[in-house]
């Protein structure tokens, strides 16, 4: 007998984490299944299929082929999980809405008794709202651009409790936008977003500084996957799989980013920690010289600092919804504060602290004609703002990177 085929099937699957979550999770030959709509019937008939998960587009068209379908999957009218039973029948399942009641429960966010705003109308909309009925949400509101609720009169839900977004608004590779502004809902209490790349969206960033919880979607993705593997091969996974998992995943997907006071040393760190984790290492610095075409005192010679911060800003917005590198920055990247939010997105920041005495300034515009302890000074809120944790350059660069990446190992989470 053939070997059995478990994976994820859908279109477009180049930035999918399920590879590496379901093999995590013991299953180390899940693969990954791009096809074509007119692919699928032939595919599906394959009688080594022992597994699969469905994502888009086809999430509806598979129900055609199952010859049996549970009453979750029935009911929110889509299947994210086939399995091939031991009687030769491939099953169909929703494990996504095991994967919501988690994320929801693990924010500490309740549905029962709330006024839940669904954002979105296609096929995770329907998983949302099985999911807030099946909780016991008082009301339920669908809102899409076309329909009765829709962006222009969401006002008249100035009441709403909590918000699932499952629109693709603010997902990789277009991070940044924001569906909806939880500050003009007074009486919002948990925000519950779909998407997983970036792991902070423009929406999860709005609620956090409103001190709202929240969560973002890597939780739900990595719940649904365990719970499709435990339907796969029959029997129970511990559910403590799940946050061990999701550091994982956090670990491997989120940036290092090394910000401070130019000479600080985060370009020679930066460089040790690319050999110490076998990541890509990326200097914004040379991106901006490499996409512009001369060095940097040029071009703050010719064309001032405000262009040079623009072109620095552009970078950062390139690079910072990149998932898995080291990140090193110049030293005013903090100046504007919109590049905070193009690095925290994926990113973890790093502050490279040295003794101010020891930074050299050949080479660096702003260090050669000011003083560079006035600049320390301006700068220090800044970097206090942007960092996650400061990171003292007091020995050799091994050891600072060494420091990091232990910390990050403990923390990205």
């Amino acid at each position: 007998m053939a070997e059995r085929i478990y994976g994820l099937l859908g279109r477009t699957l180049k930035h999918s984490y399920s590879v590496p979550i379901h093999r995590a999770l013991g299953n180390g030959g899940y693969a990954l299944f791009e096809l074509e709509p007119e692919e699928l019937g032939t595919f599906l008939t394959c009688e080594d299929i022992g597994g699969l998960n469905v994502t888009i587009p086809y999430k509806r068209d598979v129900m055609a082929y199952c010859d049996v379908l549970d009453d979750t999957a029935r009911e929110i009218g889509s299947v994210n999980t086939i399995v091939r039973r031991t009687d030769g029948r491939l099953a169909g399942y929703n494990t996504d809405a095991y994967g919501l009641t988690h994320m929801a429960s693990r924010a500490g966010i309740s549905l029962s008794g709330k006024k839940v705003v669904i954002l979105g109308s296609g096929g995770a909309s329907f998983t949302a709202q099985y999911v807030a009925k099946a909780e016991g949400a008082s009301d339920i509101v669908v809102v899409s651009r076309g329909g009765i609720n829709n962006y222009e009169n969401l006002s008249r839900h100035a009441d709403t409790q909590v918000f699932i977004n499952t629109t693709p608004v603010g997902m990789y590779p277009h991070t940044g936008g924001l569906p909806v502004n939880p500050a003009l809902f007074p009486s919002c209490e948990g925000v519950l977003e779909l998407i997983y790349n970036p792991r902070r969206t423009a929406l999860v960033f709005r609620a956090a500084e409103l001190g709202i919880p929240c969560s973002e979607g890597l939780a739900m993705l990595v719940a649904q996957a365990k719970a499709a593997e435990e339907l796969f091969f029959g029997h129970a996974i511990t559910d403590s799989e799940n946050e061990r998992i999701l550091k994982l995943m956090r670990q491997s997907t989120q940036n290092i980013v090394l910000v401070g006071m130019p000479g600080s040393g985060k370009t020679t760190i930066g460089m040790e920690l690319a050999k110490l984790t076998d990541r890509t290492a990326v200097d914004l610095d040379e991106q901006i010289v490499k996409a512009d075409g001369r060095a940097i005192p040029q071009i703050f010679a010719e064309s001032g600092e405000a262009v040079f911060r623009a072109m620095e800003r552009e970078q950062a917005e390139k690079w910072g919804k990149e998932s898995g590198l080291i990140l090193i920055t110049g030293g005013g990247i903090v100046k504007d504060e919109r590049n905070y939010q193009s690095l925290k997105q994926n990113g973890r920041i790093y502050e490279i602290q040295r003794d101010i005495a020891l930074l050299p300034c050949e080479g660096r515009p702003l260090s050669q004609s000011a003083d560079l302890l006035t600049m320390q000074r301006e700068r220090a809120p800044l970097y206090k703002r942007f960092r996650d944790v400061g990171i003292l350059n007091d020995t050799t660069p091994e050891e600072a990177a060494a420091r990091i990446w232990q910390e990050f190992c403990d923390n990205a989470d």
